[in-house]
């Protein structure tokens, strides 16, 4: 299958080459010379074969916009967008209908694995027509883990991205429980070998995962994570399934605190925040702040 990517950075690039190695054909284009195929938008369009996939991973907000706007003009009835960016799921139904009233699909699909994607595959979570989910499938089945999970029709357009904020909310939370168990296990004396604990955990109880393994690789790298900055971001999903959960009525309170705990981390030196920019950079290589 051939497919035209817009946006070849960190995610962007890594998942160019795992759909390559599987086996189908990408053209690519970047602000970046030096990463890019094709030298524009238009260029990317004229190069392939109708009917068109475009897939669009681009900051949300207006870069996004700016890109379906010109995607818009350039492609024909048939063709279909893909929106893999973090986008915000109410744009995803502004952005479907404008490309529906020119005969143009499009599927949004939330994408997670970060750093690791490349050989790991990336989990997707995606929304749009049936017709059209099927026709970008292949390209579902190149990024996907191997094996039976991993990828899902979430529903209509804006699904996708909503599944993949409300995944973001419960890893804030997730890491923020991390974080609290290993600031409190630092705190006392009689427990001497915090990382070792931590290390224990992966196998046999009930609290192992993919981040508790992430948590004793930054342990390894930094025992104290004294070299961190206690200092987090946040990249705006975690405020919109926040503000989600008000508009639905839904009680989110571990979600709510763990982001809230970010807010807190620009005031003070938080030991918590060093734990959470620590798992932030393991997973999705995310910049962390030197002391």
């Amino acid at each position: 299958m051939e497919l035209g990517l817009v946006g070849l950075g960190k995610m962007g690039g890594n998942m160019r080459e795992r759909i390559c190695r599987a086996g189908h054909t990408v053209i690519g284009y970047d602000r970046n010379p030096d990463l890019a195929d094709v030298h524009s938008l238009r260029e990317l369009v004229d190069s392939l074969q109708a009917p068109r996939v475009v897939w669009v991973m681009v900051p949300a907000g207006a870069a996004t916009q700016s890109t379906v706007d010109e995607l818009g003009e350039l492609l024909s009835p048939g063709d279909i967008v893909v929106d893999g960016g973090n986008s915000r799921w109410t744009d995803d139904e502004k952005h479907g209908a404008e490309l529906a009233a020119k005969g143009i699909g499009f599927v949004d699909c939330g994408v997670s694995g970060g750093v690791w994607g490349l050989e790991n595959g990336y989990a997707l979570m995606y929304g749009g027509d049936k017709e059209h989910v099927a026709v970008v499938q292949p390209i579902f089945d190149a990024l996907k883990p191997e094996g039976d999970f991993g990828a899902v029709h979430a529903g209509k357009i804006g699904a996708g991205h909503f599944a993949k904020m409300v995944h973001n909310g419960i890893e804030y939370a997730m890491m923020q429980a991390y974080a609290e168990g290993w600031e409190l296990l630092e705190k006392v004396d009689s427990v001497t070998d915090v990382r070792e604990v931590f290390r224990s955990w992966q196998e046999g109880t009930v609290i192992r995962s993919w981040l508790l393994d992430l948590a004793v690789n930054a342990l390894d790298e930094d025992e104290h994570l004294q070299q961190l900055r206690g200092f987090a971001q946040d990249s705006g999903e975690g405020r919109w399934t926040v503000e989600a959960a008000i508009d639905n009525a839904v009680p989110l309170p571990a979600i709510t605190a763990s982001l809230f705990a970010r807010f807190a981390s620009r005031q003070d030196d938080s030991p918590q925040m060093k734990m959470i920019a620590a798992l932030r950079n393991q997973f999705g290589g995310h910049a962390v702040e030197k002391k």
